[in-house]
Order: structure tokens, then sequence, then C-alpha cells
């Protein structure tokens, strides 16, 4: 395997991250920034109001998002599998 082939599956390993990870951590980001929006024109200054309403809304966006998550992951792991067995890009 030359280096390029490890860079391009390198490349896709962290593409693959990315795409995984984004929908929990833009919904995280957009509740987050919902909340201390309203903290912010209701001056309430409570530190732990942020982690329940956060929390559910990344707990809701896992069950809904998991079949496109593990889909991905799969995915991956398939051209992986395919690199082994075949032992060249």
């Amino acid at each position: 395997m030359t280096g390029p082939e490890v860079l391009d599956i390198a490349r896709q390993g962290i593409w693959t991250l990315i795409i995984v990870s984004a929908p929990p951590m833009v919904v995280g980001l957009m509740i987050g920034v919902v909340i201390a929006l309203f903290q912010a024109l209701t001056q309430i200054q409570e530190m732990t109001l942020v982690f329940v309403p956060k929390i559910l809304a990344i707990f809701v966006t896992l069950l809904v998002a998991l079949p496109f998550m593990s889909q991905a992951l799969e995915a991956y792991t398939a051209r992986i599998a395919d690199l082994i067995v075949t032992g060249s890009g």
C-alpha cells in the first residue's frame, strides 16, 4: 500500500467521522444558541438551564439519525474490508 492510498483512506475516515457526528453536533449547537438567546433576553443566568434540553434534543436526534449514521459507518467499514481483502486501492 502506497502513501497516497493511506492518505486517501485517512481522508475517507475523517470525512465519515464528520458526516456521522454532524447531526447531533448541529442540533446541540442550535439548541445551545436558542437557549443562550433566551437567557440573554430574559436575563436568566442559570448555568444548568442548557443541559436538559440539549441532552434531550441530542438523544432524539441520535434516535432519528441512527439509520443514516450506521449506513455511513457500514459503507466505510465495507470499503476498508474490501481493501484488506484485495490488498490495494
